[in-house]
């Protein structure tokens, strides 16, 4: 598996600097969006043929290292 930084890009020139997958204009938000809506591997890479299974993958890693920071305050729906 490639390592997460060359998976996860973040450019300011690319969806307002949001870290998106490989620069490719896919926000890591809108697919664990997608993820956390039930959607599977597969079927995000039928939809989506320009991402591979190490994409989603680093897409749940970044989530996951996101969740070591010291203060998680709630927020409104």
């Amino acid at each position: 598996m490639r390592p997460l930084h060359s998976r996860i890009t973040i450019d300011q020139a690319i969806c307002h600097g949001k870290p998106t997958i490989r620069g490719l204009r896919y926000p890591v938000a809108n697919i664990l969006e997608l993820l956390a809506s039930g959607m599977s591997f597969d079927e995000l890479l039928m939809d989506y043929p320009d991402l591979e299974k190490e994409d989603l993958l680093a897409c749940i890693e970044y989530a996951s290292r996101l969740m070591n920071v010291r203060s998680i305050y709630k927020i409104a729906l």
